[in-house]
C-alpha cells in the first residue's frame, strides 16, 4: 500500500500544482484593458439603442408591461434598479447616467468603480426586459460581470495616464496580476461551456445531422441580409459548412487550450462570427463574441499589435524601464570625501 501511494501522491500534487499556475499565475493586463475598451463600447453603443423606444421597452405603460413580467419571472430571481422610476424622465436621467458609466468604463476612468456599476446597469435593464432578451445581452452581462474581477484599467485607461501625469513621468507597462489572469480564465471557461452547449443543443436536430443547416440559416429571409442563396448550387460547401460549424463548437472547449491548435480554432471563429454579423443580420452578436474570444489572445500579442498601431499613427508608445535606462559606468565619488561629495545633478534637472 505505501509503495503504491507515491505516483498517487505525485499525480496530485501535479495536479494541484497545474491548478495553481491555471488559476494564479499573474499575467499581464493588456489583454484585460483591450477587452474593456471593445466591450465597454458595446455596452455603450447596445444601450443607447435603448434610448431611441426607452418607454416602450421599460416604461409602466409600454410594450412589457410590469406585471407581465414579474408573472415571467415569479419562480425566478431578477433585481433591477428600473422598477424604482416610473416616468418618462426619471427613466431617461437613469438611463442618461448609465450611458455615462458605460463611456467612463471604456475610456478607463474610475475603471474599477464603473466596472462595478455597469454590471448593475446591465443586469438591470436585462432583469426588466426579458422578453427582448437574447444572446448579445448574455455576452454584455458576461464580460462586464468578468471585467468587475481584475484590474481592466490597469492598462490602455485614462486612469493608468492620470498616474503618470500624477508622477510627472512615464510609467512602465502595468506590472502582471493575480486578478487579471482570473478574470480572463474566467472568461474562457464560460465562452467553453457556451459553445458546447452551443454545439450539443444544435444536434438535437436533423439538420445538422444531415447538413442542411447552413442553407435553412441563409435561405431564411427573417434573417436574411445578404442573398445567399446562389449556394444552393453547391450543396456540398453547404453540408461541409454546416459539420465545420458543429465540430468547431462541440471541440472548441478541447482545442482552444493547445498552443498547437489554438490559432486555428481563433481563426475559424472569425469567418464564423461574421458571417453570423453580416450574412444574418446580428452584427452586435457576432462582434461580442470576438471580443470574448479575444480572451485567449497573449497579451504579447495585444502589446505588440497596439504598439504597431500606435508607431503608425506617430504616437509613442508607453517607455519602458530596463537596464539600458542605467548607466553603465556611474561615476564614483573619491575615496575619503563620501560625506562631502557633491550629487551630481540629474538629468534634464534645470
Amino acid at each position: 500500500m505505501t509503495a503504491d501511494a507515491g505516483p498517487i501522491r505525485s499525480w496530485f500534487n501535479q495536479a494541484v500544482a497545474g491548478w495553481d499556475r491555471f488559476w494564479f499565475t499573474p499575467t499581464d493586463p493588456a489583454t484585460l484593458a483591450l477587452i474593456r475598451i471593445l466591450a465597454g463600447t458595446m455596452l455603450f453603443y447596445t444601450h443607447l439603442v435603448w434610448g431611441f423606444a426607452l418607454n416602450d421597452f421599460f416604461g409602466d405603460h409600454g410594450w412589457l408591461q410590469p406585471s407581465a413580467v414579474q408573472l415571467a419571472l415569479k419562480d425566478s430571481y431578477t433585481w433591477s434598479y428600473l422598477w424604482w422610476f416610473h416616468t418618462p424622465l426619471a427613466l431617461g436621467i437613469v438611463h442618461l447616467l448609465a450611458l455615462v458609466v458605460f463611456a467612463l468604463l471604456t475610456i478607463g476612468l474610475f475603471s474599477r468603480t464603473m466596472s462595478v456599476l455597469a454590471f448593475i446597469a446591465t443586469a438591470s435593464y436585462v432583469g426588466r426586459a426579458p422578453g427582448a432578451l437574447f444572446g448579445l445581452d448574455q455576452i454584455n452581462m458576461l464580460l462586464s460581470m468578468y471585467l468587475m474581477v481584475g484590474p481592466s484599467g490597469a492598462a490602455y485607461s485614462v486612469d493608468r495616464w492620470r498616474q503618470a501625469r500624477r508622477l510627472g513621468t512615464q510609467l512602465p507597462p502595468a506590472p502582471k496580476s493575480t486578478a487579471a489572469n482570473i478574470a480572463i480564465r474566467l472568461i474562457q471557461l464560460h465562452l467553453c461551456v457556451i459553445y458546447l452547449y452551443a454545439g450539443m443543443g444544435k444536434l438535437m436536430g436533423p439538420a445538422w445531422w444531415n447538413g442542411t443547416a447552413m442553407w435553412q440559416a441563409i435561405a431564411n429571409l427573417e434573417y436574411q441580409s445578404i442573398d445567399l442563396t446562389w449556394l444552393a448550387d453547391w450543396p456540398r460547401l453547404l453540408n461541409l459548412l454546416t459539420h465545420l460549424t458543429i465540430f468547431w463548437e462541440l471541440f472548441y472547449c478541447a482545442l482552444i487550450w493547445p498552443r498547437s491548435t489554438r490559432p486555428i480554432m481563433l481563426a475559424l471563429a472569425v469567418p464564423m462570427h461574421l458571417g453570423i454579423a453580416f450574412c444574418l443580420g446580428m452584427i452586435t452578436f457576432g462582434e461580442v463574441m470576438l471580443i470574448a474570444n479575444l480572451s485567449f489572445v497573449s497579451p504579447a500579442i495585444v502589446r505588440g499589435v497596439l504598439g504597431r498601431c500606435a508607431r503608425l499613427m506617430g504616437t509613442k508608445p508607453p517607455a519602458t524601464v530596463s537596464r539600458a535606462t542605467v548607466p553603465a559606468n556611474p561615476v564614483e565619488r573619491p575615496p575619503g570625501r563620501r560625506g562631502k561629495a557633491k550629487r551630481r545633478p540629474e538629468a534634464g534637472a534645470a
